[in-house]
C-alpha cells in the first residue's frame, strides 16, 4: 500500500490534479480531467442540484480516493440550498489518499468551508456541524458497508472503485447487492463503468439502469435506480448484456482475492451458452458493412 508521501500530484487536462495508484496501475481520475470527471460521471447524473431542493440528503461515496466527487457534491447542493443538511457516509480502503490530497492543498479553491471540511474528515474520520454530518470508513469496503447503518437510504450513490479488471472485488453481484440496499427508492447510484459484467449484477441486484453521455473517453457511464423513469439502454448495449461479457463478478464469501474473483469469472464464461463477445462484435460489423 502507497504512504502519503508516495502520492505526487499529476495534472489532467481541465487544470485539477490527481495521483496514480502503483497498486492498481492507474489513475485516480481520467486524464481529461478530475473536477470534470466527478461533476459530469456523478453529481449531474444523480440529480443532486435538482434534489438539493429538500431539506436533507444522503450521499453515500464509496471509493471515497481523493475527495473529488464529495467536495463537487457538497459545492453543487449548497450552491442551490445553502441550509441543506447533509449526511454523507464516505468509504475507502487506503487513508493515506485523502491525507495526501490534503497535504497537497488540491482543494484549496474549493468553496468554503469545503477545504477544511475535506481537511477535517480525512484526519479525524468525523465532521459534524449545523448543515452536515460526515463519516469516513477505512478498510475494504465490502466490510464497511455492512457498517452502513440499514436504516440509511441514500439519495446519491457514488460508485468509483478502479476498473472492473483491476478491482473486481467491489464490482461483484454480492458487494453490489449490498450497495442497493443503500439506495433509496428514489435515489439514483451513478459510476463511469458502462462494463457489461457491472450492469449485469446491478441489474441482478433489481436495479433499472441507464447510460450517461460519454466523459473524455468513447465509453459512457451507468447510472441505477429502483425507479422505471430512466431512459432505456440502446440496442447495441442490451445485446453487448447477451455475451458473456456480461458474466458478472462473484465473490459468495466477500472475501476472495482479485485473482481467485477474475478466474472464477473466466472459467464460467468458459463454459456459458451465451454468445462470445468476439464472435457478436463481428457479427455486427458484418451487419454494418453490408449494411
Amino acid at each position: 500500500m502507497q504512504n502519503a508521501e508516495d502520492f505526487v500530484p499529476q495534472l489532467t487536462a481541465d487544470g485539477s490534479f490527481t495521483f496514480f495508484s502503483k497498486e492498481f496501475g492507474e489513475l485516480f481520475h481520467s486524464n481529461h480531467g478530475a473536477c470534470q470527471e466527478a461533476q459530469l460521471k456523478f453529481v449531474e447524473p444523480t440529480q443532486l442540484r435538482q434534489k438539493a431542493q429538500q431539506p436533507s440528503l444522503r450521499l453515500l461515496d464509496i471509493c471515497y480516493g481523493l475527495g473529488y466527487n464529495t467536495a463537487a457534491a457538497l459545492a453543487a447542493v449548497w450552491a442551490v440550498n445553502p441550509s441543506c443538511y447533509i449526511e454523507l457516509v464516505c468509504l475507502e480502503f487506503n487513508p493515506d489518499v485523502p491525507l495526501a490530497a490534503v497535504a497537497h492543498r488540491l482543494f484549496n479553491n474549493s468553496p468554503q468551508p469545503i477545504p477544511q471540511i475535506l481537511s477535517q474528515l480525512a484526519t479525524e474520520s468525523k465532521v459534524q456541524t449545523n448543515r452536515l454530518k460526515a463519516t469516513l470508513l477505512i478498510g475494504d469496503a465490502r466490510a464497511t458497508i455492512e457498517l452502513v447503518q440499514s436504516g440509511f437510504q441514500a439519495d446519491a450513490i457514488f460508485l468509483d472503485p478502479f476498473s472492473p479488471p483491476n478491482c473486481p472485488q467491489l464490482w461483484t453481484v454480492e458487494f453490489l447487492e449490498r450497495v442497493a440496499k443503500c439506495l433509496s427508492s428514489k435515489g439514483v447510484l451513478a459510476t463511469y463503468s458502462c462494463a457489461a459484467a457491472v450492469r449485469t449484477a446491478l441489474i441482478t441486484a433489481g436495479l433499472k439502469i441507464s447510460s450517461t453521455p460519454p466523459i473524455g473517453r468513447r465509453s459512457p457511464g451507468t447510472v441505477a435506480s429502483w425507479m422505471d423513469t430512466l431512459a432505456p439502454l440502446g440496442r447495441r448495449e442490451q445485446e453487448h448484456l447477451l455475451t458473456r461479457a456480461a458474466i458478472p463478478y462473484r465473490d459468495p464469501n466477500f472475501s476472495d482475492s482479485a485473482d481467485v474473483i477474475l478466474q472464477r469469472r473466466q472459467q464460467e464464461q468458459h463454459t456459458s451458452s451465451l454468445i462470445p463477445t468476439s464472435q457478436w462484435k463481428r457479427n455486427r460489423n458484418v451487419i454494418q458493412t453490408q449494411s
